[in-house]
């Protein structure tokens, strides 16, 4: 039986050889987001985040590391609240214009054409225009170097009813959700498996 070493050698000609790199961020595909929060006094902002991800499911727990130069890093350290609302291929560009402009000198929802709607929850606005919204708390902030990440528990999820299936299940093709890779961004694609699906009984 062929080893994983050896399929890619042989089927492929992929060269499995390495090279050492210095360390750095090479854990890709991230998820691309946009980040919503306020400032409590009718001050919005968005930033686009890549360093992001699940910590915890029960509770549901999730972080987002935000540089403390950031425009929005005040806001949601001063009201430890803030929203990830995933974002789509039709949103491409909005996601990388709201990671390069600052809020401090305009307002990102309207030059790139985001609509903002009232959370369930929490005071930072969704995003109309993202299938999914999760709504944060935070319990924890923890100074690391370039970034501060902010421990969050999920107190509630918003889901667009156009992109879920017949049996009320998040159509993730449908959504076409945005992955971040190295400097570039891709649309997630074709469907490999399920989960379990390697040991499951066929």
């Amino acid at each position: 039986m062929l080893n994983i070493y050896d399929y890619f050698i042989r089927k492929e000609g992929i060269n499995m050889s390495k090279v050492s790199w210095k360390p750095g961020n090479m854990l890709y595909p991230l998820p691309a987001v946009l980040v919503t929060c306020t400032d409590g006094q009718g001050n919005d902002n968005v930033l686009t985040i890549a360093w992001t991800g699940t910590i915890c499911s029960d509770p549901p727990m999730l972080y987002i590391s935000v540089r403390p130069s950031r425009h929005s890093y005040g806001m949601i350290k001063q009201t430890g609240e803030f929203v990830v609302n995933l974002t789509t291929r039709e949103l491409v560009q909005a996601v990388d214009y709201c990671g390069v402009r600052s809020g401090k000198d305009e307002d990102k929802f309207k030059t790139a054409g985001l609509t903002k709607a009232p959370a369930k929850l929490v005071g930072a606005p969704l995003i109309s225009e993202c299938p999914v919204n999760i709504e944060c708390r935070v319990t924890e902030v923890m100074p690391l170097g370039s970034h501060d990440m902010f421990i969050a528990k999920v107190v509630n999820v918003d889901v667009s009813e156009a992109y879920l299936d017949a049996s009320g299940k998040f159509d993730l093709e449908r959504a076409g959700l945005l992955a971040y890779s190295h400097g570039t961004y891709f649309d997630l694609g074709e469907k490999l498996g399920t989960f379990g699906y390697s040991v499951r009984k066929k």
